[in-house]
């Protein structure tokens, strides 16, 4: 009784069939890898905060590009100029307050952050969706918002000590520079 392979054509065919499959496989894995790789690089601490959050790097990635959707929708501008001073004058005021009143100083200091964003066009929303949001645009900052927002709104039972205020100052400082800047556009800066 012959084989099923032992015809020419079908041993062929099957042949032919694995190669294929070996490398749809194969560009598959690099396209994944490619799509990690670009992710992490985009994201940042924020890649590794959301594989841990969500348990996996393929659901991390589909609530990261879930992220930059939503945020493509929304209507984030550039500050004008006279917006621009008026935010320096206010952070100037801020710091300046933190001498005599560290505590008070963090708190409008985070505030002047939220209002800093709702002025580009970020809407108010919970502190976890305007960091999921802002991350999309500056994951660089992320690490240091979570940390001094912590710090601002952490509860007058657990007072932070002065040298943690400081670094929540210092942290908004960091913060506020770059939400500044003008944003180079994601193609501009992929050109470059």
């Amino acid at each position: 009784m012959p084989s099923f392979f032992s015809n020419p054509i079908v041993a062929v065919a099957s042949i032919v069939l694995f190669i294929v499959a070996a490398v749809a496989l194969g560009v598959w894995m690099k396209h994944r890898k490619t799509r990690t790789l670009a992710f992490k690089n985009r994201f940042g601490s924020e890649y590794d905060r959301a594989v841990l959050t969500h348990g996996s790097a393929d659901k991390a990635e589909a609530k990261l590009a879930a992220r930059e959707n939503r945020v493509d929708a929304l209507k984030i501008r550039e500050l004008g100029a006279t917006e621009r001073d008026r935010f320096v004058t206010e952070w100037h005021t801020v710091q300046a307050r933190f001498v005599d009143h560290p505590k008070a100083a963090v708190t409008e200091a985070d505030d002047l952050i939220n209002s800093l964003l709702e002025a580009r066009g970020y809407p108010k929303s919970s502190f976890e969706q305007r960091a999921a949001d802002v991350s999309v645009h500056y994951p660089r900052v992320m690490e240091n918002y979570r940390i001094a927002h912590d710090i601002a709104v952490r509860p007058g039972l657990v007072d932070a000590s002065t040298e943690e205020l400081r670094t929540a100052m210092i942290k908004y400082r960091d913060i506020f520079d770059d939400l500044l800047q003008a944003q180079i556009p994601v193609a501009a800066k992929s050109a470059a």
